[in-house]
């Protein structure tokens, strides 16, 4: 490790602080202050990801509202890095800016972290780009995108696709620690880190990849393991029966089994537990690789923030077969459920759903269709949260699309594999008990290829099969009381959204494919101001202040690994750009 960081020290992120000239230290971002990035201190900041250990992303500014915004206006743009080729066409800029005193940190769809001097209000400087030292290789077969970065104390923390986490110092961008984490083939991170008092929480983020999930705790001072959760157990652990890997001839199926953890989870310091969602079995299209409830796959689950101990988990789609992800944002909250005061989590299943759980014991509240046509499933079990057609009995789910079969049988799947909401960031807003997101809207047909075993390698995309979309896919932006569960409004959009959501008093801000940026009014979600930039967004918005004054900041570049039907997306242009808006 020491030489690694020895040889990438000093250069390029020196030069670059002392053309930027004049900068003056901030405050380190300290456990307290995260703990309490809600208080009125840090209102102006964005201090991780979801902004707040509760993932709301609500941000409690309010210069900017429903009245005004049609005033706003471009006030900066930073290019970040021009294109960056992948195997999957160009890396997609997903990254959350974080702000703090008047510094703006993101990344790089390879996950390459920025610092830039925004406190003049007028433009962005930047003052160093930390050397990670990864190999730009286009050819790598792992998706390429970074959603973001962590701030600990003195350090800023970035994940990166070949599997290694590094901090880089927040003075000069030197990088203080590098610790290969990952280090099985196809193993790496995309999600972005959270810092919770003196642990970094990360996630291996490839498991379509043919590797098997987990999420792990890393000391903050020093980038040490100190504790690993596995999304797979492995045989004679709990949850291990739901992976009957003997029945298809293949003992070692759950080597490969996926519910990768690459979307940033939340914590709950009342009772210090990390919630994390994790993502599909693997092969996503091919039970039969696989039989079983496929545990703890399509999950929400909570963990020991001090151990990493299992606490609860609540699966969504058991033995999935239609890439429902349930990797999305665990919105924390404590409200009244049918007059009774209840901590809950509450989520946007993929699978088309928005589920409320009871968040101290996992158990199920509450479930509602908030896609236009859901045809997986006729219902959810109100005692169990599961779908209706769901059999403990069988090793093979059929749920009411139909299941995809080596023998020829394919399903329709609606929502589309994709969500429904994928990656992209939901948010609730606390003053008035109100969740919002933003998601595509459409269906998939998906059917199976049987893989042999000898021919399944770490490292390789592992499908077990293939899906297309059934006709133009749209999109939608909608809320949805929490307390009731039901929908207060809906807007459909014209392609789908890959964005996600950010809240302000009032409003709701988000991005298309196309390049438009927009705001919503929050209760009737009638658009309130729109701006097309040519270059489509697949990252969330955030806002903070400098000098007082209110911005609002967004990363635009890529065109998404899909045209979902729309041939006009093709042609979006890529470039990586951090735009910041106000009035």
């Amino acid at each position: 490790m020491t030489n690694r960081v020895a040889l990438r020290t000093g250069i390029a992120a020196v030069a670059l602080v002392a053309l930027a000239g004049g900068v003056v230290a901030a405050d380190d971002v300290t456990a307290e202050r995260l703990l309490n990035s809600n208080s009125e201190a840090d209102a102006g900041n964005w201090l991780s990801v979801h902004r707040s250990y509760d993932s709301n992303r609500y941000s409690p500014l309010k210069e900017i509202t429903a009245e005004n915004v049609g005033g706003l206006k471009l006030a900066f743009a930073v290019p970040l890095g021009g294109t960056e080729p992948s195997s999957f066409g160009v890396g997609g800029m997903e990254a959350t800016p974080l702000a703090k005193d008047g510094f703006l940190y993101i990344t790089d769809p390879w996950g390459t972290p920025y610092k830039i001097d925004v406190s003049s209000g007028k433009a962005g400087k930047i003052v160093w780009i930390c050397d990670t030292g990864i190999d730009k290789d286009a050819s790598s077969p792992l998706l390429l995108a970074s959603r973001g970065l962590a701030l600990s104390g003195s350090n800023v923390i970035a994940v990166l696709n070949d599997g290694r986490v590094i901090a880089c110092d927040d003075e000069t961008g030197d990088v203080v620690w590098d610790q290969q984490i990952a280090s099985e083939p196809g193993e790496g991170f995309s999600n972005a880190p959270l810092a919770i008092k003196d642990k970094i929480i990360v996630g291996q983020s490839y498991g379509d990849w043919a590797t098997r999930g987990w999420i792990a705790a890393l000391d903050a001072k020093t980038g040490d393991e100190v504790w690993r959760f596995y999304t797979v157990p492995e045989p004679g652990q709990p949850g291990s029966e739901t992976w009957k890997c003997e029945e298809a001839g293949n003992p070692d199926c759950w080597k490969t089994g996926g519910a990768a953890a690459w979307v940033t989870g939340s914590y709950d310091p009342d009772s210090n537990t990390v919630f994390w969602g994790t993502g599909n079995p693997v092969p996503m299209y091919d039970p039969e690789y696989r039989p079983g409830d496929n545990l703890y796959s399509n999950s929400s689950i909570a963990l020991d923030f001090d151990t990493g101990k299992l606490k609860w988990y609540h699966q969504y789609t058991p033995g999935d077969y239609m890439d429902y992800d349930e990797v999305g944002v665990q919105l924390l909250m404590n409200t009244k459920v049918n007059g009774e005061d209840r901590k809950v989590l509450a989520h946007f299943g993929r699978n088309g759903m928005f589920y409320t759980l009871d968040r101290t014991n996992g158990s199920f509240i509450n479930a509602t269709q908030y896609v236009d046509k859901l045809t997986w499933t006729k219902g959810i079990d109100p005692k169990t949260g599961l779908p209706v057609e769901y059999d403990p009995s069988k090793s093979l789910q059929v749920y009411a699309n139909g299941a995809p079969r080596r023998d020829g049988a394919t399903a329709e799947a609606c929502p589309n594999i994709q969500g429904g909401v994928n990656f992209f960031p939901t948010a609730y807003d606390p003053t008035t008990g109100i969740a919002y997101g933003a998601g595509i809207e459409g269906c998939s047909d998906v059917s199976t290829k049987e893989v042999a075993t000898e021919d399944v390698h770490p490292g390789g995309i592992f499908t077990g099969g293939a899906a297309a979309a059934n006709g133009v896919q749209t999109g939608s932006v909608f809320a949805f009381d929490v307390a009731t569960g039901k929908q207060v409004a809906k807007i459909n959009t014209p392609f789908p959204n890959y964005a996600g959501v950010l809240l302000t008093p009032g409003l709701v801000w988000t991005g298309q494919l196309d390049g438009t940026f927009a705001a919503y009014d929050s209760k009737s979600l009638e658009e309130k101001y729109s701006i097309n930039l040519g270059t489509a967004f697949e990252a969330p918005a955030i806002a903070y202040t400098v000098n007082g004054k209110q911005y609002i900041a967004i990363a635009g570049g890529g065109v998404g690994i899909a045209s979902f039907g729309h041939p006009e997306l093709e042609s979006k242009q890529a470039a990586n750009m951090l735009y910041v808006f106000s009035l």
